[in-house]
């Protein structure tokens, strides 16, 4: 079980400022959590295998494949500057140290 001090310090830790009728309240609260996982820890889950989800999922993906834009020019005329071929973005690292 949970006590007033135990919450107080959590909340030190934790830099909130808490009333001491909220510390009240989160120590009944906190309470009954942990008595819910006690509850939980004396189930029997010696059978269940672990999972990482509660349904079988599977990620749709499709192959990644290399394909040229055919209107190249409309990109690069799109941008805010080019050089040639390329983007011209702002540096952003000083060589000069």
């Amino acid at each position: 079980m949970i006590d007033r001090e135990q919450v107080h310090k959590v909340a030190l830790l934790a830099r909130l400022e808490l009333t001491p009728e909220e510390e009240q309240q989160f120590t009944t609260q906190l309470g009954s959590i942990l008595d819910y996982i006690e509850q939980l820890n004396e189930v029997d889950v010696s059978d269940v295998p672990p999972t990482t989800r509660a349904i079988d999922v599977s990620n749709v993906t499709r192959k990644d494949e290399l394909q040229p834009y055919p209107e190249r020019e409309a990109i690069l005329n799109g941008a805010p500057e080019q050089e040639g071929e390329f983007f011209k973005v702002p540096k952003i690292m000083n060589t000069n140290d």
